[in-house]
């Protein structure tokens, strides 16, 4: 039986949906705050939510990503009060079928119910019968499975998404997969690092600029949202957008046009946007250092990538798959990759995820030469290394990575003698654990990146590969 949520602090509003629903043959429960509906989200699926956006602990916006993450993936149906601006606005922005207006009267919420539900079936079949395109996804896990169905989900709509996760999760991938599922799917997808962006260029990489709009631009230059138009935009590391940069991105997502810095024209632009980070954008917001608005404008789903540890199972598949995905990519001879590579692979810990595993494979591609197999030689050293301890305990009390302290049962060295080889190791491990990523090995040590960088060289161990 069709049922319906009705988030609303008025009783006298739960009570007209609740008599109207049931005259239209629907089952309906009642929650008044956000606490009550996230309880009853989670004990039931639901086929349609009716939201408020003013709850007694808090805006409705808070509880659209748990909405659309919720087991019955429900329309909303959002329910604004008089004179209220948004209601239009975030009936689309946030991925809701549509939006009703207090006071209303019973066939202006009557029909919206009925089409929803109507288009809930039909976008139901239609996703039974096409089957996910994995753009490149490997993996089994249950981990991995239930952020395809997240995918699916985010496809299936033309909501904002926001990826979260770690460095080197995939979200690039699992933003191009929502997209390759999507509507929008024959129309460009654009992704964009925000981090790697100049803080003087965003604006104009971002909208575009007029010809003679500041020193250098010699000709007019469309922006990446221009480039997007009619698909999917990705904005990677969006917490890194500057705080201007902010607000002229959330103008653009609310009203759908863009102005180019220069210009005295607003161009309307139509695209979806996939947001992605690694870092807590909630934490930002508290920070004041990214807006709320645009958070909420960004993140009406939220898909949360697991880390490679916490989804080992797949290790092997993608050691097997990314293999010969990079003996075709380096025209060379396919080769096989022995149980103890499989095995010592499995057990690191990989701070630096999937970008990791396959920066190590590229290295033993290299290192195998014309090997046809891959053992464990072919490993980098700082991964040999860190397997020795393994070898003797048994498999149950496998230890962390951490590098053993020096002996000190052998000959006393001096004091600065034993703090370098404490040094020296630690300096292994924090290659290690931040996947030679230069900028994370800064924030995990509290070292500056020219102290690293120093630290390193008078070690003789190889620098970091990325910042």
């Amino acid at each position: 039986m069709t049922t319906v949520l009705v988030i609303d602090d008025d009783p006298s509003i739960c009570l007209f949906f609740t008599e109207l629903l049931t005259h239209m043959a629907f089952e309906s429960e009642t929650a008044n705050t956000l606490k009550d509906a996230e309880t009853k989200l989670d004990s039931r699926a639901f086929d349609l939510v009716l939201l408020d956006l003013e709850l007694p602990d808090g805006n409705g916006l808070e509880l659209m990503p748990k909405i659309n993450k919720s087991s019955g993936n429900p329309e909303i149906i959002i329910i604004t009060g008089t004179g209220d601006a948004r209601g239009a606005e975030l009936a689309f922005k946030y991925g809701a079928w549509d939006y009703v207006q207090k006071p209303f009267l019973l066939d202006e919420v009557s029909l919206p119910i009925t089409r929803a539900l109507q288009y809930r079936k039909e976008k139901q079949s239609v996703k039974a019968a096409v089957p996910l395109v994995r753009s490149k996804i490997i993996g089994e896990s249950d981990n991995l499975r239930q952020c395809l169905k997240e995918v699916a989900t985010a496809a299936a709509t033309d909501a904002s998404v926001l990826i979260t996760g770690e460095t080197g999760t995939g979200k690039e991938l699992f933003a191009r997969a929502i997209h390759e599922n999507s509507k929008r799917k024959e129309r460009p997808f654009v992704a964009v690092d925000c981090g790697a962006l100049p803080e003087t260029l965003v604006e104009s990489t971002l909208f575009g600029h007029e010809k003679g709009a500041f020193t250098g631009a010699g000709s007019k230059q469309d922006g990446l949202i221009t480039q997007a138009d009619g698909g999917t935009l990705m904005l990677d590391e969006v917490g890194d957008l500057p705080l201007n940069a902010q607000k002229s991105l959330l103008r653009a997502l609310q009203e759908r046009v863009i102005r180019p810095v220069g210009g005295n024209r607003e161009i309307p632009v139509d695209i979806r946007l996939i947001a992605a980070t690694n870092l807590s954008l909630d934490t930002m917001v508290e920070q004041q250092t990214f807006r709320q608005d645009l958070l909420y404008r960004i993140r009406a789903m939220e898909i949360h990538l697991p880390s490679l540890r916490d989804r080992k199972e797949d290790v092997e598949e993608i050691i097997v798959k990314k293999i010969h995905e990079l003996t075709r990519k380096y025209q060379m001879e396919n080769k096989a990759v022995s149980d103890e590579v499989v095995q010592m692979l499995s057990l690191q810990k990989w701070p630096g995820n999937v970008r990791e595993l396959i920066n190590v494979l590229e290295y033993m591609l290299a290192s195998a030469a014309q090997d046809p197999t891959l053992v464990p030689k072919h490993l980098p050293p700082e991964y040999r290394v860190s397997n020795i301890a393994f070898e003797a305990v048994p498999a149950a009390d496998y230890p962390s990575l951490t590098p053993p302290v020096p002996d000190l049962t052998e000959d006393l060295p001096t004091l600065n003698e034993y703090r370098d080889r404490l040094e020296k190791a630690y300096l292994k491990e924090l290659i290690n654990r931040s996947g030679g990523d230069r900028k994370k090995a800064s924030e995990l040590s509290g070292v500056s990146q020219s102290r690293l960088y120093g630290l390193l060289s008078k070690h003789h161990l190889p620098g970091f590969g990325r910042n």
